[in-house]
């Protein structure tokens, strides 16, 4: 089997791309990361990056005319790295529909909330401001409607009385990382796939996203939440 080769995308401090790194030199996850690219060239996800001997582009979108031409010469630098799969991985930015179908079945996003509750920015916040006992993280195949592609999976999490948007979202972190490098290792495995816009585990499909146990394992649903 060829290696399997990973391009991360981020914008923030690389918490989740450090995640990646960890279970990749400790053999759980069967992958390569062939770079690193980011709309910010001092974020930390880069800093990261270089410390790690990867390869990084970092493009300002000012340095662009609009957001099209932005993601045309980030994107052409992915694509020159030939990856299997793009993790976007706290990366900020909205991708251009173009782009996003260049891509098609290829990337994948984590993203803070239980999809489709909560698409979009401040999840923490809005969760509670909802009244919501639940909240979580779900990892998702990346379409042109933003936060809207099909869920391979999610972890979820409890919502305590005293809680703030800063203290779910400490305690959600490290389930994140968790899931995104779950699912990763599912994808380079062969273990998960899409087709035909529906994602497949184990040869089949889902109905609804895989679970996230305990154990950092993906469990499929035996009941609805």
């Amino acid at each position: 089997m060829s290696e399997f080769k990973l391009a991360v995308l981020a914008s923030g401090r690389g918490s989740n791309l450090q995640a990646l790194l960890r279970a990749i030199d400790a053999g759980q996850l069967p992958a390569r990361i062939v770079g690193v690219f980011s709309d910010k060239p001092k974020c930390g996800a880069i800093s990261i990056a270089r410390e790690h001997g990867l390869h990084t582009v970092a493009l300002k979108p000012r340095d662009y005319a609009d957001r099209a031409a932005h993601d045309e010469a980030l994107f052409s630098a992915v694509a020159d790295v030939q990856p299997d799969l793009i993790v976007c991985a706290g990366y900020l930015r909205i991708i251009s529909d173009a782009t996003v179908r260049r891509f098609e079945d290829r990337m994948i996003n984590l993203h803070p909330s239980l999809l489709p509750r909560h698409p979009g920015l401040d999840t923490h916040a809005r969760v509670l401001a909802a009244g919501e006992t639940e909240h979580g993280a779900s990892v998702h195949a990346v379409i042109p409607a933003l936060d809207a592609g099909p869920v391979l999976a999610q972890v979820r999490l409890d919502v305590g009385k005293g809680d703030t948007p800063e203290s779910l979202a400490e305690r959600l972190s490290p389930r994140e990382h968790a899931l995104l490098v779950a699912c990763t290792t599912a994808i380079a495995g062969g273990r998960a796939w899409l087709a035909g816009g529906r994602w497949l585990f184990d040869g089949q499909a889902l109905d609804q996203p895989l679970r996230l146990d305990n154990h950092d394992q993906l469990q499929r649903e035996t009941a609805h939440a």
